[in-house]
């Protein structure tokens, strides 16, 4: 084993820092950027975060529930002047990949256009009919309440 001289740095080991003329003192934040670790796979850790991302499936309504969306779509329709509040629960098709994600939210209906299938809130949102899965409120509820 060879023995290493403890005083092997005296030489230098006192003497001032050296301070560049000609060069301005890099920041500490710029310093530790030097030593950041390195991306070799530029985009992997995006990719595999998509990758992981799940989405829902969209459910397919069958032929009574979509009459019993449609009368209660007529409901706010006929009382639309109102300003009804209604729960939604709609679903949001994904841009990158199959399903989606099923959103539920309180509005104020502003307006809805059977027609063209389009309810548009006082917040000027606008909802397409077809992608709305369950609709609640106070309105509805008085009014099949009535019917029963």
């Amino acid at each position: 084993m060879i023995e290493k001289d403890p005083n092997r740095y005296d030489d230098i080991i006192n003497l001032p820092h050296f301070v560049s003329k000609n060069r301005k003192h890099m920041s500490n934040y710029d310093r530790a950027a030097q030593f950041a670790p390195f991306d070799a796979l530029e985009g992997y850790d995006e990719a595999m975060e998509e990758t992981s991302r799940t989405t829902d499936n969209e459910v397919i309504l069958g032929d009574n529930e979509i009459e019993e969306l449609n009368k209660r779509f007529q409901i706010i329709y006929e009382h639309v002047k109102d300003n009804p509040e209604i729960e939604i629960t709609y679903f949001i098709p994904d841009l990158y990949k199959d399903g989606g994600l099923y959103c539920t939210k309180i509005i104020t209906v502003k307006r809805i256009d059977l027609t063209n299938r389009i309810l548009i809130t006082t917040d000027n949102d606008k909802f397409d009919l077809d992608y709305i899965s369950a609709v609640k409120g106070n309105i509805i509820s008085e009014y099949l309440d009535k019917e029963y």
